[in-house]
């Protein structure tokens, strides 16, 4: 009787371990994976770049924004050396070595044409960021892997400087962002990134993540609603202005 006891509680287990593999199979089965959406035009934001140093274009996969840019921007600097139309004084500056005119600056990005917003996030480091609509490089909190306030004494009027590489923003781009809604750039993840102020209601926005983005409709998205950044509305440490971004990426 105990044998065969225990030969039912066997052919019981075999049976419920078939159908358990079965249900696994099955599911995994009708996994699907989500495939990148193809475009054919670009994004009207990108309309607002500086046409004289940035060339924008989708690649031959329809998936890609590819941004090849000069890195040569179209404001006044002191960082443009004397001499240069474009060159205004700024004594309280501690300018770097190096001059826009003599740096080589150009920088080639590409990024999602449809960032990919599935909640994963991923870190800044060193070095292009992102490109701004005036065709040069956006920095993040860090300068050479250190804190940003070591570097702040030599950041122009609008928060960027040279030094190390490109002439890039580390801060809120006042040349053509002041505490507003203006378009600031387009980030590595394909995220577009915004002043202060929200298009969408002309005030600070409230419901900013953790990398300053939130959900709503701008200028340039024909009244639909879409995920992108702002430039967050804390004066950050002691450089008296606002970081341009941090970081993380939300849209790998």
């Amino acid at each position: 009787m105990k044998n065969l006891f225990k030969l039912i509680l066997l052919m019981v287990a075999v049976f419920t371990l078939s159908i358990a593999c079965t249900s696994n199979d099955d599911a995994a089965s009708t996994t699907t994976v989500t495939e990148d959406e193809v475009v054919t035009e670009l994004h009207a934001a990108y309309s607002a770049f500086n046409t004289d140093a940035t060339t924008i274009y989708i690649d031959n996969t329809g998936t890609n924004v590819v941004i090849e840019t000069t890195g040569l921007p179209d404001h006044q600097t002191v960082y443009w050396g004397e001499g240069h139309p474009l060159y205004i004084e700024e004594p309280d500056v501690q300018v770097t070595p190096s001059i826009m005119s003599s740096n080589n600056n150009a920088v080639t990005i590409t990024v999602d044409a449809t960032p990919n917003l599935t909640g994963n996030t991923v870190s800044t480091t060193f070095n292009t960021i992102g490109i701004a609509v005036s065709g040069a490089s956006i920095f993040n909190d860090q300068e050479g892997g250190g804190p940003l306030d070591q570097a702040a004494a030599s950041l122009d009027y609008t928060g960027a400087h040279i030094g190390p590489g490109v002439y890039h923003y580390h801060l809120e781009p006042k040349a053509f962002s002041n505490d507003d809604d203006a378009l600031v750039g387009v980030l590595l993840d394909g995220v577009f990134l915004y002043g202060r102020k929200c298009s969408a209601t002309g005030s600070y926005p409230e419901d900013l993540d953790v990398s300053g983005g939130h959900t709503s409709i701008t200028q340039y998205t024909d009244g639909e609603e879409e995920y992108h950044y702002h430039i967050i509305n804390e004066v950050y440490s002691n450089t008296g202005s606002y970081l341009a971004f941090a970081g993380p990426y939300q849209g790998y």
